[in-house]
């Protein structure tokens, strides 16, 4: 699906952004003055989701002058990200930023050879019984590394990044948070990075897969995190453009956004998730050592988002308490499942939209991969009340869910009905729409 298709608001400024021009007055004796809103001076609003709680989250909303900086080009981003430490700044982009503007051939160690990775370990060859190795996986490594290396952008404690102007975004960039609190992204487009050597792995299910890097944002460790008003989509390059290779497609894409390794405290207001497969992951296994890491931590809030043309994980969760209320879930053809319930999940998914094609049923909506107890009331599919967990149970008697997440969300500004939800997001979610 094409970014471009999004019932025709998408890329183009709707009608809507009339009246929603971020506008502030300043009074000078009687007179009033319409002045643009300074975005980087923003914080996140008392009781917004879980990322307000405690310390809440202001970014570099105190920064001084000499720690505001404008951004144009990759470089000028990565510098103004390691200007003053974790000093309060703000750092502006103007325009489509690209990470991977010199192209993928300038990450290739010399000697990799694509057309000879694909001779060496083709399954006639090669087999399903055995990871790869040998030169050709070793140069594809190394490449990666280079690739690695380039297009992650490590984002500092203290830090705000904001859109300005049209069309203000990150082409191929994986941006890193890790291991900081209390930092702001809002207002930017994100086209999912491209990863120019996916790996095979002929053991990864009966036919082998080929496996990729980078997601546009990585939450790991961070707490005090406020994404809103974002655009995250595979852009040029969706998954149906992709080629094919020993009968698989040659994945290129991970994630949109993940939250992994004990982050905490994040609000996802008012973005849109767009045209991606695996698009948000909350906890990153279900292992023992992740377990101790997760556990009481992963506390999330998702709202008025909009996603749409995706397949999964919207999100996927393990362990934390996730609040979901007030998103409007669009579906294609291609859809699989919208909440991943997974191990020690908390999830409350309560007043969300769902609008669902002809052939794909309500009771899909819910993925249950672990037993964890979740609360979803006061959804609407199509326009009608539906108990989610019971239309699930109905349909997949195998996979039953228990009602109850065990704890009630009190870190929300305001709900709307669920069915204004579609008329309210729609129009109002995403990179260049903040009112």
């Amino acid at each position: 699906m094409n970014i471009r298709k999004w019932h025709g608001h998408a890329i183009a400024k709707s009608a809507a952004l009339i009246g929603c021009t971020a506008l502030v007055l300043a009074v000078t004796g009687t007179t009033a003055q319409a002045q643009p809103r300074d975005l980087g001076r923003q914080t996140l609003a008392a009781g917004d989701g879980w990322a307000s709680d405690a310390t809440g989250t202001t970014g570099g909303s105190a920064a001084d002058a000499a720690h505001v900086h404008t951004v144009a080009t990759w470089a000028e981003f990565k510098a103004a990200l390691a200007n003053g430490g974790t000093a309060p700044k703000i750092i502006k982009v103007k325009g489509t930023i690209d990470a991977n503007a010199e192209g993928c051939d300038s990450f290739a160690a010399p000697g990799y050879d694509f057309a000879q990775y694909l001779a060496d370990y083709d399954p006639a060859v090669w087999g399903y019984d055995k990871v790869v190795s040998g030169e050709q996986e070793d140069l594809r490594a190394a490449s990666a590394a280079h690739q690695d290396s380039a297009i992650k952008a490590y984002v500092p404690a203290n830090t705000t990044i904001v859109g300005i102007g049209e069309n203000a975004g990150f082409k191929g960039a994986s941006l890193q948070i890790k291991a900081v609190d209390n930092v702001i992204i809002r207002n930017l487009a994100f086209e999912s990075p491209l990863d120019c050597f996916p790996q095979w792995d002929p053991t990864d299910g009966d036919t082998g897969n080929w496996n990729s890097e980078y997601d546009s944002a990585v939450l790991y460790g961070a707490t005090h995190v406020w994404m809103d008003h974002n655009t995250f989509t595979d852009g040029d390059h969706p998954d149906s453009s992709l080629p094919t290779y020993y009968g698989r497609i040659y994945e290129q894409h991970d994630g949109e956004l993940d939250i992994v390794k004990g982050a905490d405290y994040v609000t996802a207001s008012w973005n849109v998730f767009a045209d991606h497969d695996k698009t948000i992951l909350i906890g990153n296994s279900d292992s023992a050592a992740t377990a101790a890491v997760d556990r009481g931590h992963l506390k999330v809030t998702f709202h008025h988002n909009l996603f749409t043309g995706l397949v999964e994980r919207a999100p996927r969760i393990r362990f934390g308490q996730v609040d979901s209320y007030n998103n409007h879930f669009v579906a294609d053809s291609a859809y699989s499942y919208s909440f991943g319930i997974g191990m020690e999940s908390q999830l409350v998914a309560e007043h969300n939209a769902f609008t669902l094609p002809d052939g794909i049923s309500a009771g899909t909506v819910l993925k249950k991969w672990k037993e964890a107890p979740l609360t979803a009331a006061d959804n609407y599919v199509n326009g009608t009340a539906t108990d989610l967990i019971a239309v699930h149970n109905a349909q997949i008697p195998g996979e039953t869910l228990q009602s109850g997440a065990g704890w009630t969300p009190t870190l929300r500004t305001h709900v709307d009905s669920p069915k204004a939800v579609p008329g309210i997001v729609d129009h109002r979610a995403g990179a260049g729409k903040i009112c």
